[in-house]
């Protein structure tokens, strides 16, 4: 595989990732020669590397700001939703084969730029803004049901609009298929069942990007929405269910009521 060359006079690059959507169609990626797979890795024609992945992330290596953009501009109609602002994730590799490989500071330190290296790297970095994102969608997710909760706990009251609960569960699901499916959270690369080597690179930058935790947290969140949402939802349900047998009642009362006043009519008129 072929490695991507630091700037001249210095012995580092920049990594960048950024979330352009919710969904990358690779399938019809077909303006690129692939260097690499699982994760793509494709040439960026003004220099430099790119890292695609389905959830909607890109992530470059030693690409200037205009090269990035045209390049964007190219995905374009390959992202499904775009963002209207990119989640952002910016890293600086230093390249030192004497060198314990591990991040310090605000710096990564790698052996060498080989495909495969910068394969992990990128997939850190492309799960990174993926959880931003998510962390966001999940925030604003909870902004919206805290006062639902807020008042059925001072009310004793839910909601009255299902369709309003049914979307709140509708976008937790959506937010784990995101992390699940096609972020692949959790996951390793399957690069590192070719280069096992790697592994430990792999989950020292795992453990300072905090996957894991992150993951975990956002599952824990999006248990207590889905959670509220279907107690709010079976409360409207049984008030709904309750007030149905009520006019069932009433009409039984009413039904019960004319066929007496039917029935002392005619006794009245004989």
């Amino acid at each position: 595989m072929s490695a991507v060359t630091p700037s001249p006079g210095t012995d580092s690059l920049i990594a960048r990732a950024l979330l352009l959507g919710r969904y990358l169609d690779l399938r019809r990626l077909d303006q690129f020669e692939p260097l690499a797979t699982n994760p793509l890795v494709v040439a960026v024609p003004e220099g430099g590397r790119a890292v695609l992945f389905r959830s909607g992330a890109v992530v470059f290596f030693e690409v200037d700001p205009a090269a990035e953009s045209t390049f964007i501009r190219q995905l374009q109609p390959l992202v499904k939703d775009g963002m209207k602002r990119s989640e952002r994730e910016d890293l600086r590799l230093v390249i030192d084969p004497g060198h314990t490989e591990g991040v310090e500071r605000d710096r990564l330190v790698l052996m060498d730029t080989d495909l495969a290296r910068l394969q992990v790297v990128a997939d850190i970095l492309g799960k990174s803004v993926l959880l931003a994102e998510q962390e966001s969608r999940v925030a604003r997710a909870f902004d919206r049901i805290e006062p639902l909760a807020d008042r059925l706990q001072r009310h004793g009251r839910g909601v009255s609009n299902a369709g309003a609960l049914i979307r709140h569960i509708g976008e937790a699901l959506a937010i784990q298929r995101d992390m699940v499916g096609r972020g692949e959270i959790g996951d390793k690369p399957e690069v590192i069942w070719e280069r096992p080597d790697l592994e430990r690179l792999f989950l020292n930058l795992e453990a300072e990007y905090e996957i894991r935790e992150r993951q975990l947290a956002l599952e824990r969140k999006l248990t207590l929405i889905n959670d509220t949402a279907g107690t709010l939802l079976d409360l409207l349900r049984s008030k709904r269910s309750l007030r149905v047998e009520w006019y069932i009642v009433i009409l039984i009362v009413v039904e019960i009521v004319l066929t007496l006043y039917e029935l002392f009519f005619r006794a009245g008129g004989h």
